[in-house]
């Protein structure tokens, strides 16, 4: 098993909800920060959602109305992402929500069993 401590940088470039991390399926991850700026010089709503895969269904974790400039600690605790899961965001500004998740990644493709 190998531990990898990562960084994954992100620029939300629609308002679309869009994919922003996925952890592989041989992997795990432990989230430990998500950190998110917005840039735009008014108010802009952003949500955070993991997305569960074994079950098919995106949680929403984070949902706030960022000030102008705001920069904010989305990951309030450490987010556990299973294989395959992932981290979806949306914001209603395209083009100034900015961030980074910076996370523990577990390769489990060379265990037993």
């Amino acid at each position: 098993m190998a531990l990898q401590y990562k960084n994954q940088g992100f620029i939300l470039n629609t308002t679309d909800l869009t994919t922003v991390l996925t952890i592989a399926a041989d992997s795990r991850a432990l989230v430990k920060s998500i950190s998110v700026t917005n840039e735009h010089n008014s108010n802009n709503l952003v949500e955070m959602y993991l997305t569960d895969s074994s079950a098919g269904i995106d949680y929403e974790f984070f949902h706030e109305l960022m000030t102008a400039d705001e920069t904010a600690q989305a990951a309030g605790q450490v987010l556990v992402l299973e294989e395959s899961d992932g981290i979806k965001m949306q914001a209603a500004t395209a083009n100034v929500v900015k961030g980074v998740i910076s996370y523990a990644l577990i390769n489990r493709s060379e265990e037993n069993g």
